[in-house]
């Protein structure tokens, strides 16, 4: 029997478990993740993700140390644009951390080089605070927030773009 397809057609936009995530001026919205590939290049891809942070941590996805996942074989082009902020908002550190790591067939990450760009640096005096690229585990990777010389809280969050090209 002959199946006919139809375009998928929503009016109002689509939704998953009736949360929005195409609206119907075609934005996507409420996703945890996002995935860019070309059709005719499928040994690159690229994912945008948001981690978070508090005083000194690993920045994780989820709240309970969910890291970036990299697949093995790859070379990952990975740039952070964070910010550190303290509870009264007088003290702000922001960093773009550009980092090129690669993961190997067994899932160990290598960081082959990283470049960090202070963007503003209003660290109050005595205080210590800093973020560089981290990767313990296999097939992840994140940053590793420090804060020093202060009890005060500093909140950590990044918007992070990796570029991951597979090599096999």
């Amino acid at each position: 029997m002959a199946v006919t397809k139809k375009t998928l057609s929503s009016v109002g936009g689509f939704a998953v478990n009736e949360v929005t995530v195409v609206n119907e001026l075609r934005d996507i919205k409420n996703v945890n993740t996002f995935e860019l590939q070309n059709s005719n290049y499928s040994d690159a891809k690229r994912k945008d993700y948001i981690v978070k942070g508090t005083n000194t941590a690993i920045l994780d996805l989820d709240g309970v140390g969910g890291l970036l996942p990299l697949e093995n074989n790859t070379v990952n082009f990975i740039t952070a644009h964070a910010v550190g902020v303290n509870a009264s908002g007088s003290g702000h550190y922001s960093v773009k951390i550009e980092t090129v790591a690669t993961c190997a067939s067994n899932g160990s990450v290598n960081i082959l080089s990283s470049l960090e760009t202070v963007i503003k640096d209003s660290i109050p005096l005595a205080e210590d605070w800093s973020i560089s690229p981290y990767s313990a585990t296999a097939n992840t990777f994140s940053y590793s927030a420090v804060r020093a010389g202060t009890t005060v809280t500093i909140k950590w969050i990044a918007h992070v773009d990796v570029v991951q090209v597979t090599w096999t």
